[in-house]
């Protein structure tokens, strides 16, 4: 009898994901290609790698957590991410939306205020090839030295956007952030000159943003 092959489980689980996807209403072809080629089973501990490929939030440690799928998938969507785009993703986390950042071919800025976080997602990216440009900082106040930014992702909810970042963003370009305390709704803020069109993406439920400062060097594994 033939022994279990992992890779080959989760390359099914990935192709599943995104079919729910798709089911979900995410239409992105680009997206969903991002989704088929990174392995979420990679950025999640080992006791979690079974549940890598459902579409629900899942633990990283520091009372932190990877967002489901869906909402990862939704984030970018909207954020209309193409080849050469300069993003800025406010919030590292375990690493995966910026591997997917990078599978869609944008130059990723990524921030991660928790130091142990910041280190284990820099060793998961490096392992794993991807090209992107990490800091351990304070995100809310966003990455000047690089903006503008096409788009700015952010991966926590506060009371409201944090105002550094709509100096940051290009024009034309899209802010998806996710707003509120108790009741939270993920939005979109797209740069018209020096207005900022809002839009509601969907309900979400997301850590809460805290501001402070980080203390290491930004790292490009």
């Amino acid at each position: 009898m033939r022994g279990r092959d992992p890779a080959a489980d989760y390359r099914r689980d990935r192709r599943r994901l995104v079919e729910r996807l798709r089911e979900r209403g995410v239409n992105d072809l680009a997206v969903l290609h991002a989704f088929d080629s990174v392995p979420r089973h990679a950025f999640v501990a080992d006791v979690m790698r079974a549940r890598a490929y459902e579409d629900v939030p899942l633990p990283i440690g520091r009372g932190q957590t990877i967002s489901s799928p869906t909402i990862h998938a939704l984030s970018l969507e909207y954020a209309e991410i193409r080849p050469g785009h300069r993003v800025l993703e406010v919030g590292t986390g375990a690493g995966f939306q910026t591997a997917l950042l990078a599978a869609l071919g944008a130059e990723v800025y990524s921030i991660e205020r928790i130091a142990p976080l910041y280190e284990a997602a820099a060793r998961t990216l490096e392992g794993l090839g991807v090209e992107a440009r990490l800091m351990h900082g304070d995100g809310s106040r966003g990455w000047p030295e690089y903006a503008p930014f096409q788009a700015i992702i952010v991966g926590a909810a506060a009371a409201r956007p944090p105002a550094a970042l709509f100096g940051q963003l290009a024009d034309g370009g899209h802010l998806i952030v996710p707003v509120g305390t108790r009741r939270q709704e993920l939005r979109r803020y797209t740069r018209r000159g020096d207005d900022f069109v809002k839009e509601t993406i969907t309900g979400a439920r997301f850590v809460p943003l805290i501001e402070g400062r980080g203390g290491a060097p930004e790292r490009s594994p």
